[in-house]
């Protein structure tokens, strides 16, 4: 993601309610789970999805935890 995008992607989750940062993290999870199978049967393309699946499932578990947090006042 270039630096833009990147920004535009971390706005759009901070926006997003818990439950729809649960249903992105679940299509980021099984983009991860397909790019696995894509790499054990020698398909894989490009080895930096890997990272950006990675990263953007890092990203939507921060937002959903902000999110919780934010949501019942909670500070740890």
């Amino acid at each position: 993601m270039k630096v833009g995008e990147l920004k535009q992607y971390r706005a759009k989750l901070r926006q997003q309610s818990p439950a729809e940062l649960g249903e992105e993290l679940l299509k980021l999870r099984k983009e991860q789970f397909a790019l696995r199978m894509q790499r054990a049967t020698g398909q894989a393309a490009r080895p930096d999805q890997f990272a950006s699946a990675r990263r953007n499932i890092a990203r939507v578990k921060t937002a959903l935890r902000a999110a919780r947090t934010a949501g019942t006042g909670e500070k740890k």
